[in-house]
């Protein structure tokens, strides 16, 4: 009798424990949802709704938060609604149409942000290795107009390649994870990987070469800066005449290169986890902790701008110390310093689509 109640005692204290790790697993994703979209809605406000933000680094910038605002806003609820079912009515996989079609939408918006964003930091770093190595050429080589079709095409490539296995396969599907706790690429049950699974890591080499580039780019912009800096601090203003690079030019640089460094550590987990998915072996705890660490990358780009970037700090603090209209502006029969009442989201899409002189 003391055997079996020890036994029992212990089955209730794991179930306790492993409850416990449920919840606060539960409570990491529901501040993620937080923190991801309240940051990277600052972020968009700061980049489209100030003037001096009006530039194609700028429009790079935000297309960086929409994606992680897209994660912070789609996937991570729907992980949290499947956990919560999960918890409350013992709902683990997918019981339905419904589910099935969730996944169906999740799963390709998460591996389309994260293609997103890994592109648009390559693209960020090349804006910025345009404006380091040819200063007096980057607003002609740079435009906005190129920008918003790079953009563009950015996410257009980017949920083509999140939709490429289940085009290229018919068993390859999305379905929730109770592991990883998100909607990620699975075959039907019982049914192990074959060998057109490999189209499965089309993913770590294309996101590997991308992020290779990339840091050839930064070593490129960042060797040019160091040479650049020791010029001028050997021939003082006098080495300034011949280039036309400011502060806030190389910390940008600097600030890009934090953010390639982050995403590459965040993304590295992902990428051992798939490959070694496509050789046969099953990390279920592992999958948790790889994939929500890509995940919290969606929180730290505000962080670093605030951290890094005095210009986005000055722009935090103008978005919310705008000074108060003045009554005279209320007449619409005066036209002050040509201000128009025009939303700013309407402003910043016709300067995106304007013409530029060269």
């Amino acid at each position: 009798m003391l055997g079996n109640g020890s036994g029992q005692s212990s089955n209730c204290t794991d179930r306790g424990q492993a409850l416990a790790g449920e919840v606060c697993k539960l409570l990491l994703m529901v501040f993620l949802i937080i923190t991801i979209t309240l940051g990277n809605l600052v972020s968009l406000l700061v980049f489209l709704c100030s003037q001096q933000f009006r530039t194609s680094q700028a429009y790079l910038k935000a297309s960086l938060a929409l994606a992680d605002l897209a994660v912070g806003l789609i996937v991570v609820p729907y992980s949290v609604y499947r956990e919560v079912s999960r918890l409350a009515y013992g709902m683990g996989q997918d019981t339905g149409p419904a589910d099935r079609l969730a996944c169906l939408i999740t799963g390709p918006i998460f591996a389309g942000c994260t293609f997103v964003s890994i592109s648009t930091i390559c693209l960020l770093s090349v804006e910025r290795s345009v404006a380091v190595l040819k200063p007096l050429h980057r607003k002609t080589v740079i435009t906005k107009r190129r920008t918003v079709w790079l953009i563009l095409a950015s996410w257009a490539v980017s949920f083509c390649l999140a939709v490429i296995p289940m085009l290229s396969s018919p068993d390859i599907t999305f379905q929730y994870n109770s592991c990883s706790k998100l909607c990620n690429y699975a075959f039907p049950p019982h049914q192990l990987p074959g060998s057109h699974w490999n189209v499965m890591l089309l993913y770590p080499v294309f996101d590997f070469f991308v992020l290779g580039v990339t840091f050839v780019i930064n070593a490129v912009t960042f060797a040019t800066l160091h040479q650049y800096c020791k010029m001028r601090k050997q021939l003082g203003e006098e080495s300034q005449s011949g280039n036309r690079l400011s502060f806030s030019d190389i910390t940008a640089a600097k600030t890009i290169g934090i953010l390639t460094a982050a995403f590459s550590v965040s993304f590295f987990p992902v990428a051992v986890f798939v490959v070694g998915s496509v050789v046969g072996y099953q990390w279920c705890q592992f999958s948790f902790y790889a994939f929500w660490i890509l995940t919290s990358n969606s929180c730290w780009n505000v962080a670093i701008y605030s951290i890094w970037d005095p210009k986005f700090r000055q722009g935090l603090w103008q978005l919310f110390h705008k000074p108060v209209q003045t009554p005279v502006s209320w007449h619409p029969s005066r036209s002050l310093e040509g201000h128009t009442s025009a939303p700013a989201c309407v402003v910043v899409l016709k300067e995106m689509f304007r013409p530029e002189s060269i």
